[in-house]
């Protein structure tokens, strides 16, 4: 059977993105990374992709565009490489509902909390000054609502006394990384 063809779409530094990328190169994900997809063109993660030996794309989003006319970039780097599914790990876009109704059941997206709890951009903090005991991880498919749709998996990471913003953001980046190639594959092998 051949590996199933993944995008990865990204916004910032793309630490997730690297994970997924280590663990396919090492064995640990059956995939083949098609295509690494930024909409920020000056975002350290395609630098990082492209030092993996990644292909990689910048799509900028023009102000004044609507979402969908922003998004078209991107579906026709998806539909040239044969991709079956797309991966988010730290796209800071809100994808529009004809994109998702392209794609159904075919974008996973990762979350910092442990969702529905602390949607949004800001969710580690968020947590953090609610004085929440526990946040996590969620990986989620991605429907037409923010950080919602069926969840795929979680794992609780506590706030402990003490804890600093950054020391709480560094255990959860620890999570995601280990969990989302992790639960990737077991999605593109139908284990879940």
């Amino acid at each position: 059977m051949t590996a199933q063809r993944i995008a990865i779409l990204i916004s910032g530094n793309g630490t997730n993105m690297a994970e997924i990328i280590k663990a396919q190169k090492r064995g640990g994900l059956d995939a083949d990374i098609a295509i690494v997809i930024s909409d920020n063109p000056d975002a350290p993660g395609l630098r990082r992709a492209s030092g993996l030996d990644c292909s990689i794309l910048a799509v900028p989003y023009a102000p004044g565009r609507t979402r969908e006319e922003n998004e078209s970039g991107i579906i026709q780097a998806i539909e040239q490489n044969g991709v079956s599914w797309i991966v988010l790990a730290g796209f800071m876009r809100i994808l529009s509902a004809d994109f998702v109704r392209r794609y159904p059941g075919r974008i996973v997206n990762i979350h910092p909390s442990l969702l529905p709890a602390f949607p949004g951009a800001h969710a580690i903090k968020d947590a953090f000054e609610a004085g929440a005991d526990i946040t996590g991880v969620t990986i989620h498919i991605v429907d037409e609502l923010v950080d919602h749709g069926p969840v795929i998996a979680q794992e609780e990471v506590p706030i402990l006394p003490g804890d600093t913003l950054d020391t709480l953001e560094t255990r959860i980046h620890a999570v995601e990384h280990r969990l989302y190639p992790k639960t990737l594959q077991a999605l593109l092998s139908e284990d879940i």
